[in-house]
């Protein structure tokens, strides 16, 4: 297989996984362990792609980042969560949080994976994704009733959990939202939360990777804009269906699933 194609199919894996609460990180990291790659280079090469969906929910929820752009030039520190800036100071705040559990979290995740083999790695996606399956099917009936204005407390809940979701196996969207939901907030109003979150936090996981290695991760440069334009053009045309999809199928069973096969394939492979 040729570094284009590869690219090409990485940038279509992750323009659907993305918006599947499934963790699109750690199924990428998945496909590249399984075609050789190093467990360190797959990460960082996974995390990279998030730049080119992140490209594609900027477009998509253009009109959303508008309307809370708005609201800044009103936004007062003693009235942040008050009613007109609560969702402002609520991506704001979270986005801090995010940044800095996410940081750190891949200053030990790369230090983690470093130490691992392909096997032992596998087994570790399939872990956290059946813990991802766990918390989505807890928070199953945790839909409130109507929408609630976001609080502080919650925005530093959110944050840092989506800033876990640097681990591979950890599904972001399906967290948030899972957390959202668990607090009960609105289904509708905790997708819209979510996503609206994850734009900042996958730019910001994608700049890390790019800082870190000082360009393009584990392929060529014009192999990483191949893999970018396609993963956010297959990210745009895929995301309002995707979307209606995760709000009427219960995904728990399918990161249970995936993650039980990753932990009995991973420990094989670990055993040879």
């Amino acid at each position: 297989m040729t570094e284009s194609l590869l690219a090409f199919l990485l940038g279509v894996l992750q323009g659907v996984f993305e918006w599947l609460p499934i963790s699109s990180e750690g199924n990428v990291s998945m496909a590249l362990t399984a075609l050789g790659r190093s467990p360190e280079s797959s990460v960082r090469l996974a995390l990279f792609l998030h730049l080119g969906t992140a490209l594609a929910a900027t477009v998509y929820y253009r009109r959303s980042i508008a309307e809370v752009l708005a609201t800044v030039p009103a936004w007062r520190p003693r009235d942040a969560f008050a009613a007109g800036t609560a969702e402002t100071s609520f991506l704001g705040v979270a986005t801090v949080a995010s940044g800095v559990v996410g940081a750190a979290g891949y200053a030990v995740l790369e230090e983690a994976v470093s130490a691992l083999s392909g096997g032992a790695f596998v087994a570790l996606i399939g872990l956290l994704l059946i813990a991802t399956g766990v918390l989505q099917r807890t928070a199953a009936g945790g839909d409130g009733v109507s929408a609630r204005r976001p609080t502080a407390f919650d925005a530093v809940l959110v944050g840092a959990l989506q800033g876990l979701a640097v681990l591979p196996g950890v599904s972001r969207s399906g967290t948030t939202t899972s957390a959202l939901l668990l607090r009960r907030y609105e289904g509708e109003q905790a997708f819209r939360l979510s996503f609206l979150l994850s734009i900042p936090a996958a730019l910001g996981a994608g700049l890390i990777v790019v800082l870190d290695v000082g360009g393009v991760p584990s392929v060529a440069p014009t192999a990483g804009a191949i893999a970018l334009a396609t993963a956010a053009v297959v990210g745009y045309a895929t995301i309002d269906a995707l979307m209606r999809i995760v709000r009427r199928v219960s995904f728990w069973g399918v990161c249970v699933g995936l993650g039980g096969l990753a932990v009995i394939g991973g420990a094989l492979v670990a055993a040879v």
